[in-house]
């Protein structure tokens, strides 16, 4: 698992960081919330591939309403998280950053095929994939919730802008 970089952040927020990264690679769904039209909030559960530097990529058909909602707004928040039934286990991570539309080819590519290889996806659904937008979100901010160090346990990261 590759990181991002930690310089210039205490042990703590080091800690924080592999932590999160940790509960982000071993998940595969995220909530992505966007804004509808009349300004009512959209939630929507998808599959999701976390790159090296804390990004997460997802492929969505353009009509669904969330694409159709990121199209009026990049602006986002997601959540991840592991499921549970005990209040000790509440763990997971919040973000907020702005998503792009990944158009380049090679990008895609390699994406798609590390997409297909976690998901154990066959011939039929790469072609779907292809017919689909695939979406980056490199969050600004994140915070991680993690109840088994105590009740409201939770730490915050602000990332710098990245290109």
């Amino acid at each position: 698992m590759e990181t991002i970089a930690t310089s210039g952040m205490d042990h703590e927020q080091q800690e924080t960081q592999k932590a999160i990264e940790c509960l982000v690679h071993s998940q595969s769904t995220l909530v992505l919330s966007t804004v509808n039209a009349d300004g009512t909030p959209y939630a929507a559960p998808l599959f999701y591939l976390a790159g090296g530097e804390l990004e997460f990529y997802w492929f969505s058909s353009t009509s669904s309403q969330h694409s159709e909602n990121l199209i009026r707004s990049r602006s986002v928040a997601v959540a991840i998280y592991a499921s549970t039934e005990h209040w000790k286990e509440i763990c997971g991570v919040q973000m907020r950053g702005a998503v792009e539309n990944i158009t380049d080819r090679k990008v895609r590519r390699d994406v798609t095929r590390r997409y297909c290889e976690r998901f154990h996806l066959g011939r039929i659904f790469r072609l779907a994939l292809s017919r689909s937008s695939l979406y980056v979100l490199r969050p600004s901010w994140i915070r991680y919730i993690d109840n088994s160090r105590h009740f409201g346990y939770r730490a915050e990261i602000g990332l710098p802008p990245r290109l």
